[in-house]
């Protein structure tokens, strides 16, 4: 796919960490994405943790900061990176991280970033976490943003609606084809289960409303258990939960590992209960295994992943009846089960690698 064009063009992709979460998941499928097209890889990581499979040359920046996390090792960090943008000369820069903090940002955008060609992301509906609430400020700060690229329709659209940005682009994470082969970790598994995976955060994932969910729906009658697989800060306080609601023996609870698609390739279905979203990777990975899903219908992503009925079930947020119902459907309405299922891989395929592919390179090409 690559060509004398493209070969030459060196890309920076700059993440905060190569593990744990779905964006940070996305930033390493990119740098093989980037490569495949005969592209350049480099990839600057601000925290030491890699768990994910990448493609390029690695700039571990998280790895200086644990050698290193008093004022002056910031310092130094931040003229690594100086550094390091000014001696590999990069066409494109494209910046994947959270920006919450605006004066790490102001020194980034206007200093590490001035007179580079930057792409910036945004993952998640939750814009604070990317852009300044300010318009002002945000114009300013995004003035030299060649593009930004969204993950989903909705994000794009909030983005033009708050802050008339021109140059959006929506491009969907790529799928990396997950593989349920080598599970390094053995997991002793109940016969019949529904599975969360993902980062353990409550006020994120809002697992509360998937284990009140589950509590009343008729999933204990059937001996159909809950498995909710990985580790966050929040894991401590819904253990605690299950445990005063008695459901110890029915919410099993796995820990983290970086291949949970040989566990979730198993379940009768994955479950997403989210406050909002940006693209839930979870959700698209478990439909190319053949596992259908039952969403909440929140802000960014599910609606564009999920076909009611026809792949999976999407429904009203914050609903514990609701939600309790479409867990009890999956169960006594067969031909839907089987439909959703049948449908599953062969809905996702516009997610491929091939098919991102075409819409990153038309993008750097076009900004040559």
């Amino acid at each position: 796919m690559s060509d004398t064009n493209t070969i030459k063009k060196k890309i920076c992709i700059v993440t905060s960490s190569l593990g744990k979460g779905g964006a940070e998941k996305s930033s390493a499928v990119l740098s093989a994405l980037l490569h495949n097209l005969g592209y350049e890889v480099h990839i600057i990581s601000v925290l030491n943790t890699i768990d994910y499979d990448y493609k390029g040359t690695l700039l571990n920046l998280g790895a200086l900061k644990d050698k290193d996390a008093s004022f002056f090792g910031k310092i130094k960090r931040f003229w690594s990176f100086f550094n390091y943008l000014r001696e590999q000369k990069f066409d494109f820069i494209i910046d994947s991280r959270s920006r919450p903090n605006i004066l790490k940002q102001f020194l980034i955008n206007k200093v590490l970033y001035a007179n580079e060609k930057v792409i910036f992301i945004v993952h998640s509906a939750f814009l604070k976490n990317y852009i300044p609430d300010s318009k002002i400020i945000a114009s300013y700060l995004y003035s030299n943003a060649i593009k930004f690229v969204t993950v989903s329709k909705s994000i794009k659209s909030k983005l033009t609606n708050k802050y008339h940005f021109e140059k959006v682009n929506v491009i969907y994470n790529a799928l990396d084809e997950p593989q349920t082969t080598d599970l390094s970790e053995s997991f002793l598994l109940p016969e019949n289960f529904m599975i969360f995976f993902g980062r353990i955060e409550d006020e994120v994932k809002n697992l509360s409303l998937l284990i009140d969910g589950y509590k009343r729906s008729d999933l204990i009658d059937n001996n159909i258990k809950l498995v909710i697989l990985g580790d966050g800060k929040d894991k401590i306080k819904l253990e605690k939960k299950v445990q005063a609601m008695n459901l110890l023996e029915h919410i099993i609870f796995l820990p983290y590992t970086n291949n949970p698609y040989p566990i979730v390739s198993k379940a009768m279905c994955t479950l997403l209960t989210s406050k909002y979203e940006g693209l839930p990777t979870a959700l698209i990975e478990s439909l190319y295994l053949g596992t259908p899903v039952i969403s909440v219908n929140c802000e960014s992503g599910p609606s564009e992943i999920i076909l009611d009925t026809h792949n999976g079930l999407l429904i009203e947020n914050n609903n514990p009846d609701l939600l309790g119902e479409a867990m009890n459907l999956f169960v006594t309405d067969t031909e839907l089960y089987n439909r959703c299922k049948n449908n599953a891989k062969k809905s996702v395929e516009k997610f491929s690698m091939d098919t991102i592919s075409k819409d990153w390179k038309r993008i750097i090409e076009e900004n040559s």
